[in-house]
């Protein structure tokens, strides 16, 4: 989920803990569990800060072992340790139980987007993205913001989020049945559906989906029941014997998206200068385009024993001139 999003939940975590009877008649405790929760649900994303590096380091690792098993553990009893320092008078197994129980909501729910989590770590490195929830989803953001309200406005807070986590639950299990609906109507559209990536949209009968097959790649949008494909793309597999696409695929940045990216397409195109090996992420169609893209410039003018990576970079762009500035050789990459 966004960052808002996470915010609101450890907000809400802080008052569904007052069922607990602990922190309802311990002041100093709640006061402690809510800051629990509330760094708690933000403490995995704290691999955003890679971004400062650069997009590969960035794409490669963020929601990956900050969000692993041993991280969940490593956040769920380290952050109630840092604030018992500060409140050693307060019950420490309470405070640990509801601050662990926020990180792993954090975690819980961002394998629901398209975007995902590398979640199962260390048994796999596998991105888990279940795509049937939106990374902002505006439902679950309102409801929250109504529960903070009511909350505010004196409303009892245990029994008001134990009845907003109730209907959201029953939101999640609609949207898993929107999304299994969809799946099966797009294996009756297919013959040879291989993988299905889907991302939904801010409207509930809207999703973006991108279908692999033995021989094509389909992108397009399944819209209340119907399906729209809007590109079709030969499924060309990589060419590992091609010695240009060899050495693009020893650049940082094109490792970096290969470890992300579940679908995608590549294309090579020839310069005077060198060789362009692009990939290109087929789940985020925008206005036409593919924003997410990695990109190596070979220089093969000495043939493919002195071949040479020019350039790269990987990231999301939105127009071919900024692409092309990202490659420019007067800045260092990311």
């Amino acid at each position: 989920m966004d960052t808002g999003t996470h915010v609101v939940m450890g907000v809400a975590l802080g008052g569904l803990a007052t069922l607990d009877p602990a922190v309802q008649s311990d002041p100093a405790l709640f006061n402690a569990v809510l800051i629990g929760t509330i760094v708690g649900s933000q403490a995995p994303d704290c691999d955003t800060v890679l971004k400062l590096k650069n997009n590969a380091v960035y794409i490669r690792n963020h929601r990956g072992i900050t969000h692993s098993i041993p991280a969940v553990f490593l956040w769920g009893i380290s952050i109630p340790s840092l604030i018992y320092l500060f409140s050693p008078e307060v019950n420490f197994l309470h405070l640990w139980l509801w601050t662990f129980l926020a990180v792993i909501l954090h975690v819980f729910v961002d394998i629901f987007n398209a975007y995902g989590t590398q979640a199962y770590r260390p048994f796999t490195k596998r991105w888990v993205a279940y795509g049937f929830i939106n990374t902002f989803d505006p439902y679950i953001f309102t409801l929250h913001l109504a529960g903070i309200v009511a909350w505010n406005l004196g409303a009892d807070p245990g029994l008001l989020w134990l009845i907003i986590y109730f209907v959201i639950a029953i939101y999640y299990v609609k949207r898993y049945f929107d999304k299994r609906e969809m799946v099966k109507m797009i294996h009756d559209y297919f013959d040879d559906v291989e993988q299905i990536a889907t991302s939904p949209t801010m409207k509930q009968n809207v999703w973006k989906i991108a279908i692999t097959t033995k021989t094509h790649y389909y992108v397009g949008r399944a819209e209340n029941g119907h399906i729209k494909i809007l590109d079709e793309f030969i499924n060309k597999p990589i060419d590992y014997d091609d010695p240009v696409v060899q050495k693009a695929l020893t650049d940082h940045n094109i490792k970096a998206f290969l470890s992300f990216s579940p679908v995608y397409r590549y294309e090579m195109s020839y310069f005077d200068e060198y060789t362009e090996v692009r990939f290109i992420d087929l789940r985020y169609r925008s206005r036409g385009r593919y924003p997410f893209v990695a990109v190596a410039q070979i220089d093969d003018e000495h043939g493919s024993d002195h071949l040479e990576i020019l350039n790269s970079y990987t990231g999301w762009v939105f127009t071919e001139e900024k692409l092309q500035d990202k490659l420019s050789p007067m800045e260092s990459k990311g």
